[in-house]
């Protein structure tokens, strides 16, 4: 069989709950790697609509597994209330999920100084959630935090968390001027979250890598968008994780050798949540006409997502980085109705054409958009299930981005059920 990552390929909200819904029928194992329950993946199947953040998106097909990554930070409030709504809406969990003994765990002084720090910024904001995910990967990193592990041995477990506490609590008195966290609380919390997750916590690593090496299909899913990575997104307005093909194997202790096919998900445009850049942001009608009519806000916070049109400079950095071996498209119904698409091939700076994306915030800054127009099709891609049935135009748009980005697209998605989907080859 294979292993297939799905990645997000712009500033995430791609799709790809959906699409991982739609290829995981068959899967073994189905794994998130990175991100908590910043993410949010909107799954619409024949058992309901479903609004995931930290479960992954294969859970609802009857056979394989759903694992959670050791790259993942777990809110575990958050986790459970996840698994309590999907149990009463009768989705099968125990015995079908397992959560990394290695994962972190985002405690509640990482959301009070997610939230506290921001506010700090002002008019430097970068856009948070507020969920605490920075500063959970920021002790992480300072060999400070918390793993699901901990959970398992409670007595060990509280002297640690007195001396972490002590510090984020000296930050949150003397630094923000606001009032400390009571250690007694947080550790009765603790034991609340050990008692129920414990069925939950495993080996995820090792269940992986095994599957994997006897050649099971495992599905690695991706949170948030390359565009978001750490490392290789639009710094400082990024997650504070590895949404990337390398964070991938990281994030589940994954041989690169052992992953055979790697897509990439792009919405027919774009949108991002947040501050940063985004040069082909629309600020007129027709962004918030694009907005109305997909419903761009926010899974996880609600807010509205900034909207523009589809980058191919973006698109070309991504597939680099990423080595896509091919392409999924989704959202294409929503420029059904639009009589001129624009493009972006390239950025104009200083004068001078681009087609690499820069990696300087301040480079960004001076860049300009450089577009092509579409023409819009006469006809209707919502809901078509063969490419033959696609309008000539929508057709012809499919294969322009085919030719800016230098790779096919192998899944069109055509409205948001798992059924409105055009399988063009088979990824397998």
């Amino acid at each position: 069989m294979t292993v297939c990552a799905i990645l997000g390929g712009q500033w995430g909200d791609e799709g790809k709950g959906k699409i991982v819904d739609f290829v995981a029928e068959h899967a073994d194992v189905t794994a998130r790697f990175s991100g908590g329950n910043n993410a949010g993946h909107t799954v619409m199947n024949p058992q309901g609509t479903f609004k995931l953040h930290l479960v992954p998106s294969g859970i609802f097909w009857p056979e394989g597994i759903a694992v959670v990554g050791n790259g993942v930070v777990i809110d575990p409030g958050a986790l459970l209330e996840e698994i309590d709504a999907l149990k009463a809406r009768g989705i099968v969990l125990d015995g079908k999920l397992l959560v990394s003994d290695r994962s972190h765990l985002v405690m509640p002084y990482h959301v009070k100084l997610d939230e506290l720090a921001e506010k700090a910024r002002g008019d430097q904001a970068i856009g948070t959630t507020g969920k605490g995910i920075g500063p959970a990967y920021i002790d992480k990193a300072a060999r400070t935090g918390i793993r699901t592990a901990d959970l398992l041995d409670l007595e060990a477990l509280y002297p640690r968390l007195e001396a972490v506490l002590y510090h984020h609590n000296a930050v949150i008195e003397k630094v923000y001027e606001d009032t400390p966290l009571e250690l007694d609380a947080i550790f009765e919390s603790c034991k609340q979250w050990a008692s129920q997750l414990t069925p939950y916590i495993g080996p995820v690593e090792h269940i992986v890598y095994d599957a994997a090496e006897a050649g099971k299909l495992v599905i690695i899913e991706g949170a948030q968008g390359m565009m978001l990575d750490l490392d290789h997104g639009t710094y400082p307005f990024v997650t504070s994780s590895h949404p990337t093909i390398g964070g991938a194997c990281i994030g589940l202790g994954l041989l690169p050798s052992q992953i055979d096919v790697v897509l990439g998900v792009f919405k027919a445009y774009s949108t991002r949540v947040g501050s940063g850049p985004f040069l082909t942001e629309s600020f007129d009608e027709t962004g918030e006409r694009i907005r109305n009519l997909a419903n761009e806000f926010g899974t996880t916070t609600g807010r509205p997502r900034r909207v523009g049109w589809f980058d191919s400079v973006v698109a070309r950095y991504s597939t680099r980085i990423n080595g896509y071996t091919s392409l999924v498209l989704t959202r294409l119904d929503v420029l059904d109705d639009f009589d001129t698409i624009k493009i972006c091939d390239t950025y104009e700076l200083d004068g001078e054409l681009v087609k690499d994306f820069p990696g300087s915030a301040a480079l960004l800054e001076r860049c300009k958009p450089i577009y092509e127009d579409f023409p819009g099709w006469d006809g209707v891609t919502a809901g078509v299930t063969k490419m033959e049935d696609l309008p000539a135009g929508a057709r012809a748009y499919v294969e322009r981005l085919e030719e800016l980005i230098g790779r096919p697209f192998d899944i069109i998605s055509t409205g948001p059920y798992r059924h409105e989907t055009i399988l063009v080859r088979d990824i397998f």
